[in-house]
């Protein structure tokens, strides 16, 4: 998302640079544009940078610091009665903060910097009207403080790149109805809730690839083989490029348990791909709502997703417009706004 912003923010009215933790791992590092400085603290965690970002605040005086890291949303919030008065802060909250405990062992002392620290925060960006609700109405943020602008998709990009990899799915029955999921294999995004409502369809057809690493690798593939679905779904890592997956697949399967605003659905819609859902808190009712051919579950559960699944056949493409309300130009409009409001 960010690098995307980064692409189409207009260079007569900013200077950009980027600051990142750690980019010994960054998939995308090679995407940051060239115009763009780029700063890498080296530090794997929020806690070991904040000096460095002390530091760093005070050399450069930026007018307006966007951050999208939970962590140093509220670190900077801390900071901020011992930063530059000039300074503006503007925090994106990535996730429906009050269902974080579902899924991560969460310390006492989290909610309390919530609803104590982004009090100081300039503005909050929040993904969904759904993320909004939950920040004024659970942590006292001030709703005169907060602002809905969802994530943006470069589509003419996603579309480009889905045409690469025509091989991807090599080797699959053509009879069969192929499924894609993708996203990193934890507790929130649900891939054990998908596993099982394959195993409860009576669709025998349905084949599934998820794309992703994390914690979650072995248990995942250990339950597939348990519920005989070794043969069914298939593991294939982090790919850069997922959009060849997804647009040869006949859907899209979104099965996390809560989201903030779920860029993999629009990037799935932009390649002309069915989603099928679980209606999970977050963003993904907004986005889904109204486009014909996607499918939401009637609640958060296996069986749930299981009746969608027992009917699907495949076979259907979106139209070019689905994603119309979230292209990145109009998105990056509104972020640019909002950076402009808070510098001057």
């Amino acid at each position: 998302m960010i690098v995307t912003l980064l692409r189409f923010l207009d260079r007569a009215k900013f200077k950009l640079t980027l600051t990142v933790l750690d980019t010994r791992d960054a998939a995308y590092l090679s995407e940051v544009p060239d115009d763009v400085e780029l700063i890498d603290l080296g530090a794997r965690r929020v806690r070991a940078a904040l000096f460095q970002v002390y530091r760093l605040i005070w050399q450069r005086r930026p007018d307006v610091i966007l951050s999208t890291l939970g962590q140093m949303n509220l670190a900077l919030a801390f900071l901020r009665a011992g930063l530059p008065n000039s300074v503006r802060y503007i925090a994106r909250e990535t996730v429906i903060v009050s269902y974080l405990p579902r899924v991560f062992t969460i310390p006492f002392w989290w909610f309390w910097a919530y609803r104590r620290l982004y009090k100081k925060i300039d503005l909050v960006v929040c993904l969904s009207h759904e993320m909004r609700r939950d920040l004024i109405d659970n942590f006292n943020c001030p709703a005169e403080k907060t602002v809905v602008i969802n994530n943006p998709v470069d589509v003419e990009r996603i579309q480009m790149l889905a045409t690469e990899g025509t091989g991807v799915q090599q080797g699959v029955d053509a009879g069969n109805v192929q499924l894609v999921a993708a996203g990193s294999l934890i507790k929130m995004k649900g891939f054990d809730l998908l596993i099982e409502a394959l195993a409860l369809s009576r669709n025998s057809r349905l084949r599934l690839t998820i794309l992703g690493d994390g914690p979650l690798l072995e248990p995942l593939q250990r339950l597939a083989a348990e519920r005989g679905l070794a043969s069914v779904v298939k593991f294939v890592g982090f790919q850069k490029n997922p959009f060849a997956f997804f647009a040869r697949a006949d859907a899209f399967v979104f099965s996390s348990r809560f989201e903030g605003f779920p860029n993999v659905v629009l990037e799935a819609l932009a390649c002309g791909t069915p989603v099928i859902a679980m209606p999970s808190p977050g963003g993904v009712r907004e986005i889904l709502e109204g486009i014909p051919g996607c499918f939401l579950a009637d609640e958060v559960s296996a069986s749930a997703l299981a009746k969608i699944l027992d009917n699907f056949e495949g076979g259907y493409r979106l139209p070019a417009n689905a994603v119309e309300p979230y292209q990145a130009a109009s998105i990056t409009k509104r972020y640019e706004q909002e950076l402009l409001r808070a510098s001057t």
